[in-house]
């Protein structure tokens, strides 16, 4: 792996662990300049993950100006954009399929992780762009182009998506929904693969949280009802089981 990947894969670990010190220390800070506290989570979110980003991107910079100079090593715009635009439905699906494989085994529906950052988005609504815009650009550049990308160049493509995905579906600390995460992987580096473009990826990942979290901001009471009625029936067919 390059010298530069490591540093990146470093900048992006500290960004994860960079709350157990930022969020107490800007606590502090809005204590003692009288600001509302309750906004020291979202402003901490905003802050490390655009500083880590724009670290990565500058670290990247040399090699996306060879990327945009030698435009023989992907696939053109038009095939791109299709599949761009096809991976947020494939992505869905993939999504979709994984969460009903989960509730057929035990388990339980939703997301806390999605769910917390519902409740940071109403609290302060610019927090949509970590979720839906820098957050999925990272993990893009990290999970697919470095860890991914690394792998396939040793292994099929089978294999380095298994491990990349895994690593990814344990890096949101949700291993109950390892599943779920780890199909998502899979599409992503499926796409990155079938177009040798890391944008393609970056677009359907963004997309596909950014309806997330829109529809579950604007129908969660109903999705809410969705899956209380959902576990209700299972719990139903499991007392005759």
């Amino acid at each position: 792996m390059k010298r530069e990947y490591w540093i990146i894969l470093i900048v992006y670990i500290a960004m994860q662990l960079s709350s157990a010190v930022g969020i107490p220390g800007l606590m502090f800070l809005f204590g003692y300049l009288g600001i509302n506290q309750g906004l020291v989570v979202p402003y901490w979110l905003i802050f490390s993950f655009t500083l880590a980003l724009i670290i990565i991107l500058f670290i990247l910079r040399k090699e996306m100006k060879k990327a945009r100079l030698d435009e023989r090593r992907g696939t053109s715009f038009g095939f791109s954009a299709v599949w761009a635009v096809a991976g947020v439905f494939l992505a869905l699906f993939a999504q979709s399929l994984a969460a009903n494989i989960e509730r057929l085994i035990g388990v339980e529906m939703g997301s806390e992780n999605t769910q917390q950052i519902l409740t940071i988005i109403e609290s302060f609504p610019l927090a949509i762009l970590v979720s839906s815009v820098i957050g999925p650009i990272l993990e893009e550049i990290v999970f697919r182009k470095i860890i991914f990308g690394s792998l396939h160049k040793r292994l099929n493509f089978f294999f380095s998506a298994l491990i990349s995905s895994v690593i990814f579906a344990l890096a949101h600390m949700e291993p109950e929904h390892i599943l779920l995460y780890s199909a998502m992987g899979f599409t992503f580096a499926f796409l990155y693969v079938k177009t040798k473009h890391i944008l393609v990826p970056i677009f359907a990942h963004v997309a596909m949280n950014t309806l997330v979290v829109v529809i579950q901001s604007v129908y969660k009471d109903e999705i809410n009802e969705i899956i209380r009625e959902a576990e209700a029936i299972q719990n139903f067919i499991g007392g005759f089981l």
